[in-house]
């Protein structure tokens, strides 16, 4: 069996472009006969089954929090690439996952972390803190044959292009606005919002690499530009030709929909998230934030008028 790169979540919003850039990265490298392993929840799919017509790429259905040692070895899995959920039981499923590559010998692993201002012990945010205690845990001696890459990204463009898309098709349809545009963003402060697709292929990119030890532990990823939710307001209106009727500039309300969604948990750790966007309302996820290193690697290129295009033509 051939050397094997896992892409967890292949047919995700990060994993899809990993699995689509790196057969031509991995050609006329000393990992070209490496296989990837596109793991899905359903090898039906059929984003799956595009994936799978790739060269050199196979399709595993399985659930990742389920891989043990034994699974690893096997498929001899040498290099991982994981964007985890973020429920509050991430860390103990997630930092489970590393111990098992660790000691099935997994020799490289790119993960997604979180926006880089939040990534700290005291964030109130739950999610950040995560991200924070599985960053420290890898630093950790135990963990020095494992080398790793944590990406932390930006909020993903497609979170302000979905409502802006949704309210353009809805007007083009019916002549009406039947609800308001939502943004986390608030009105006046530049943010460097990132397309997912960049992400996934800077992660190739890291994946590709023939030493994988000449990789950063910490990547910063934002977009190309940053951009306002006053902007995004007006590149609706360009295209419905009248003014935003209802635009709502830090809308947190999809967490009541969170908490509903998910009574198992604790409403009190579910709502901690309103405190994530702060950051960015503060200035401190500009564009000019990115680790200088991207540029080098793999620059993102897509920005929000292009994410919005492409949605509208779907």
């Amino acid at each position: 069996m051939s050397p094997t790169i896992l892409v967890v979540g292949a047919t995700g919003n990060t994993g899809r472009s990993v699995v689509k850039t790196l057969p031509d990265l991995l050609k006329n490298t000393k990992l070209s006969s490496h296989k990837i392993l596109a793991l899905t929840r359903s090898v039906e799919s059929p984003a799956a089954k595009a994936l799978a017509q790739l060269p050199g790429v196979e399709l595993a259905q399985h659930n990742w929090v389920e891989i043990d040692e034994a699974w690893l070895r096997e498929r001899e899995v040498v290099r991982i690439f994981i964007a985890s959920h973020n429920e509050p039981n991430q860390f103990a499923e997630e930092s489970q996952f590393y111990v098992n590559a660790l000691r099935a010998g997994v020799k490289y692993v790119v993960r997604i972390s979180t926006t880089a201002a939040n990534v700290h012990p005291d964030c109130h945010a739950y999610y950040p803190r995560t991200h924070w205690a599985i960053e420290t845990m890898l630093s950790q001696p135990e963990f020095s044959n494992m080398h790793w890459s944590s990406l932390q990204p930006n909020v993903f463009t497609s979170m302000f292009a979905a409502p802006a898309a949704a309210l353009i098709k809805e007007f083009r349809k019916t002549g009406k606005q039947s609800g308001p545009l939502s943004l986390i963003l608030n009105a006046d402060t530049p943010t460097g919002i990132i397309d997912p697709y960049d992400v996934g292929v800077f992660a190739a990119h890291l994946l590709a690499r023939e030493d994988a030890s000449s990789s950063q532990n910490r990547y910063v990823l934002n977009g190309p530009e940053d951009i306002t939710g006053e902007q995004i307001k007006a590149q609706v209106e360009q295209y419905i030709g009248v003014p935003v009727e209802d635009v709502r500039y830090q809308d947190l309300s999809f967490l009541d929909y969170m908490v509903k969604q998910q009574p198992q948990q604790s409403e009190n750790i579910i709502r901690s998230i309103k405190y994530a966007p702060i950051t960015a309302w503060e200035g401190k996820a500009k564009a000019a934030t990115t680790s200088k290193e991207v540029a080098e690697i793999y620059a993102p290129k897509r920005t929000f008028a292009e994410v919005l295009e492409e949605m509208l033509r779907e």
